[in-house]
């Protein structure tokens, strides 16, 4: 493909302004529809790896969570996108699942490209109650995707992964920014949508949420190998694999300074995720270190 196409794409997918007011749910379904990137991971050229870069990607303990959670968040957008009434919100949401599928896609071929074997994927079973599967997809991603910011730029700094395979993989990277964003407003406009009544009930089941994934990121009560807490798992495992001697402070402003990068030019009107940079900044306060903020 033309380097101009692809860069003219890569420019669409990233930059973003709505004319009318942004409280409207038609801001950030259009934000997603309107800034697909259409590449199609068939066609991908995996660059050819020497053997040490080779073994250093194929070694990482990643890729049977990384295929199978892609696989379980585009089970669970569907099943929420079912029962949507709105048609411009089920639109963007049935795309989502559409880009989910996409990475997993993606994962698959380069897994095969790179010659690393995977277990067998489990049945993608759809959420008893799709709510709730939205929401953990959601509020996962928000988590994963900061910390994956920071450690897919970490990767590329330090050479890690060649930067073919890198410029190669960006696409999926800020694809993952724009669903975060896509979430966050999801939640703010649909709990304004409900009755005063029903908003206690939606906080808690929010609060709900986030008690079950702090719970299967400590792995209480888990085996780390096991199933569901593989998800979990995600972050830890690539940040170890990465470097065993990674600054935490300094990676913590590598994620704050790299999500801020991903969402700056969406419009600002547009809400942005607080709660896991509200929470990482917080925690910076408190902690000594080199700053990440360097150019590379």
């Amino acid at each position: 493909m033309d380097n101009s196409i692809i860069e003219a794409a890569d420019h669409a997918a990233r930059h973003w302004r709505y004319e009318e007011g942004p409280r409207d749910p038609s801001a950030f379904c259009r934000m997603l529809l309107e800034t697909f990137n259409p590449y199609k991971p068939a066609v991908i050229d995996w660059p050819v790896l020497e053997d040490a870069a080779r073994q250093r990607l194929i070694s990482l303990p990643i890729w049977d969570i990384a295929v199978q959670t892609e696989g379980r968040a585009r089970r669970r957008i569907l099943s929420y996108a079912e029962r949507i009434t709105h048609p411009l919100l089920r639109q963007a949401v049935e795309h989502m699942a559409f880009e989910e599928g996409r990475h997993k896609e993606v994962l698959s071929r380069l897994v095969a490209a790179y010659g690393i074997n995977l277990e067998p994927e489990p049945e993608y079973v759809p959420p008893r109650d799709p709510e709730w599967g939205f929401m953990v997809t959601g509020y996962s991603e928000c988590i994963d995707s900061f910390f994956a910011f920071g450690l897919f730029e970490l990767a590329r700094r330090s050479g890690f992964f060649p930067v073919e395979l890198v410029d190669t993989f960006e696409p999926v990277i800020q694809e993952e920014a724009r669903h975060i964003l896509f979430y966050v407003n999801w939640v703010d406009w649909h709990r304004r949508q409900m009755p005063l009544w029903r908003r206690p009930w939606f906080f808690l089941k929010t609060l709900g949420v986030w008690g079950f994934l702090i719970w299967e990121r400590i792995g209480l009560a888990r085996d780390v190998s096991g199933g569901a807490a593989q998800d979990a798992n995600f972050t830890v495992n690539g940040a170890a694999s990465v470097g065993e001697d990674i600054d935490t402070a300094l990676l913590m402003d590598l994620c704050l300074a790299e999500n801020d990068r991903r969402l700056a030019n969406y419009d600002p009107r547009l809400k942005r995720p607080e709660t896991v940079p509200g929470l990482v900044r917080l925690a910076r306060r408190f902690m000594r270190g080199k700053s990440a903020v360097v150019k590379a």
